[in-house]
């Protein structure tokens, strides 16, 4: 069964509720062939002590953004997906607005994946390079 932007869009949201994507405010705002992107509000919420965004919360967001897209682009009825290693390096610093998170899959294994996550400002800026490492695990 083949699901619509909309469906695979309304999916994520149900996923972040009572998580700590909804703690950040990070929203899934559009799907690729093979892609999935997030934003998340640059406010003092998630700001490090002189105001710029956090590199946690930018962590994060690729990880909610690369693990959603592997249970959507994977048969999530029958795996659990899970992070297994990620990396980032931060580029340059925002203080506020918006980052949008896009993660584009490299290598889609049977058991592990990877993932590619640039996160960018509303100037289409790069902020941070993401590198994400996801296992499917059998749930039976």
């Amino acid at each position: 069964m083949n699901l619509t932007e909309q469906e695979i869009l309304e999916q994520c949201a149900n996923m972040c509720k009572n998580t700590l994507m909804e703690t950040l405010d990070i929203s899934f705002c559009a799907v690729g062939t093979d892609s999935l992107v997030a934003k998340m509000p640059v406010t003092p919420r998630v700001h490090q002590p002189d105001g710029v965004l956090h590199g946690g919360a930018m962590v994060a967001l690729a990880e909610s953004v690369g693990s959603a897209a592997c249970y959507i682009f994977l048969n999530s009825k029958e795996f659990y997906i899970r992070g297994i290693e990620i990396s980032a390096n931060h580029v340059k610093s925002v203080r506020e607005g918006y980052v949008f998170a896009t993660a584009e899959i490299v290598h889609k294994g049977r058991t592990t994946q990877l993932w590619d996550i640039k996160i960018r400002d509303e100037e289409d800026r790069l902020i941070s390079v993401v590198k994400l490492t996801t296992i499917a695990l059998p749930k039976s």
